[in-house]
């Protein structure tokens, strides 16, 4: 598999090791690229910032699925580089946004880009590159992939604002939930895999079953992470346990637990939530009360649905050993809680 011995593969522990493993050679000129195009001639204050979290240890996962669903695809030019390096730029530029929005103080296991400098070079930083992503999407000549990438940019920013408004709401429901996260984390990861197949010229078909995988394997990553938040290691989900509740984000496992509370429990949700007034041990009260309902066993559940939905897409493709470690990365998405 592109010229990958055996002994690195068995070395590799995770479906994402086996990932960076197999696509090593096309990472490295994604990393090559993304150093390249994050500089700036008169405001090195850009590559300062964005290198802090591009270079921060991030997995590179949603670049990656770009590469391997090109390769896999049969893809053989260059020009997927280019896109991965597009949709890490997207990621990142999120990233940069997201933790002025959320005051956030810790980003992969490091102080915040808006903590070690200030939100204005956050946003700004962050706004350089969307624009640095478009151009090379342009790059490409596919407006088809430009369509993709641009409405996936628009789709995030508008998942990001519905948070705004139902983060706090006890009246939102799974339904808004399933919105938020398909527009703020699944587009993204729908998008890269999708623009590998375009790509590579595959089939409509084809093209829709890896936009399907994407989008269930971004909307199982999301519930994952959400599930992390109360009780998983600060160095799997990259902050600190319990920072979701702290910035009172409904997120699923919340509201299934808000779903059945008793009169009692609603009136801790109205003041821990909506009133956010939060007091020394109430996220302790919160975990038991998510336990008493089976709120994270039910969002794991969840999650597992949406890997099935995943792994189905995925028999819709050719056969191709990365077809089957996209398929065990769809499952080791939920391990991640154990």
């Amino acid at each position: 598999m592109d010229g990958v011995g055996d002994s690195a593969l068995n070395k590799a522990i995770t479906p994402q090791d086996r990932l960076s493993v197999v696509l090593a050679e096309d990472m490295a000129a994604v990393n090559r690229l993304i150093r390249e195009r994050m500089a700036s001639e008169h405001a090195p204050r850009i590559p300062e910032v964005t290198a802090h979290l591009i270079e921060a240890g991030g997995k590179r996962l949603r670049p990656m699925l770009t590469l391997a669903t090109a390769r896999m695809m049969g893809y053989a030019g260059e020009d997927h580089v280019k896109l991965a390096a597009t949709v890490e730029f997207i990621h990142t530029a999120t990233l940069l946004h997201d933790d002025v929005v959320d005051e956030s103080h810790r980003r992969r296991g490091r102080p915040t880009a808006n903590l070690l400098w200030d939100n204005k070079s956050s946003v700004l930083v962050g706004d350089y590159l969307f624009a640095r992503s478009f151009q090379l999407m342009v790059e490409t000549g596919s407006l088809r992939v430009l369509d993709i990438l641009a409405d996936a940019s628009a789709t995030i920013a508008e998942g990001e604002v519905l948070q705004l408004t139902a983060a706090q709401d006890l009246r939102t429901d799974e339904g808004v939930y399933l919105q938020v996260i398909r527009g703020k984390t699944a587009a993204l990861f729908a998008a890269a895999t999708e623009v590998g197949g375009v790509i590579a010229g595959a089939s409509a078909a084809e093209v829709a079953a890896l936009r399907e995988y994407g989008d269930a394997l971004g909307i199982a990553f999301q519930i994952v992470d959400d599930i992390l938040d109360y009780g998983g290691s600060d160095a799997i989900i990259g902050k600190n346990t319990g920072d979701d509740f702290r910035e009172r984000k409904l997120t699923l496992p919340l509201i299934k637990a808000v779903a059945k509370a008793s009169a009692e429990e609603r009136a801790f949700w109205e003041r821990v939530i909506e009133r956010s007034d939060q007091r020394d041990g109430d996220l302790a009260r919160a975990m038991v009360i998510l336990q008493r309902h089976s709120a994270i066993s039910g969002s794991r559940a969840d999650a597992e649905a949406w890997v099935d939905r995943a792994k189905a897409a995925l028999n819709n493709l050719p056969v191709h050993p990365l077809r089957e470690i996209l398929s065990e990365l769809a499952d080791y998405v939920v391990r991640r809680i154990s």
